[in-house]
């Protein structure tokens, strides 16, 4: 890989990147709130669980398609990805999750030098979504198509664990060593997510539907889902 592409993917993954990400705990809250996760390894095994029935199986594979997608400027598919983004949040606050990091990432390429105007104005025009925006930015650093899902489930996991170190509460060491469970499991779950096609991919995940919706009526929360 290009030095210039690695450094690209390490600001991707980055949390000071101005997007949000770290507002939202993706229900890991509303399981604190209701009993499910006390301990640093039930956090632990919260996340793992979720890395693999819920991001392998859709939204790294989406990022992965959407990648190849962007590559090809193949606009009829790239709108088609994001509306299943879209369609399969499962509660409102989980798609305002997804719409606000998306125009926030929508945001940071405006001020880049990477996507084009055309592409730009694309994403602008389809109600962008987070994956989908991702998808964009990593496309245009040329890295090869695995290490874009390695930084994509990174950044993903260093998030979650900072949510569940405020939430649970948990001390730094214990959200160190569930982030290292984490990255030790990360290159299986992309493996797997780029191995899925269209009628593969999926987003079933009850649980955290429900208590997303549980969530948003939560009477005291620190996260925005």
């Amino acid at each position: 890989m290009l030095d210039s592409s690695l450094l690209q993917l390490m600001w991707l993954a980055s949390p000071a990147l101005p997007i949000g990400g770290f507002s939202y705990s993706e229900c890991l809250e509303a399981a604190v709130e209701s009993a499910r996760i006390a301990t640093e390894k039930e956090a632990s095994d919260w996340l793992l669980d979720q890395l693999e029935i819920s991001l392998a199986r859709s939204d790294l594979a989406l990022v992965a398609q959407a990648i190849a997608a962007w590559q090809a400027a193949d606009t009829p598919r790239i709108q088609t990805l994001n509306t299943w983004v879209l369609q399969t949040r499962e509660s409102s606050e989980l798609r305002a999750q997804t719409e606000q990091m998306g125009r926030s990432l929508l945001e940071w390429l405006r001020n880049h030098t990477t996507a084009t105007p055309a592409q730009i104005s694309l994403l602008a025009n389809m109600q962008a979504t987070y994956p989908m925006a991702f998808a964009l930015a990593a496309a245009c650093t040329q890295a090869p198509l695995r290490d874009c899902l390695l930084t994509y489930a990174f950044g993903w996991a260093e998030n979650m664990v900072q949510a569940a170190i405020k939430s649970v509460p948990l001390g730094q060491s214990a959200g160190q060593r569930i982030l290292s469970a984490l990255a030790a499991q990360i290159p299986a779950a992309v493996e797997h997510a780029l191995t899925l096609q269209d009628d593969q991919r999926q987003a079933f995940s009850p649980m955290l539907a429900i208590l997303s919706a549980q969530h948003e009526v939560q009477y005291s929360r620190l996260f925005r889902s």
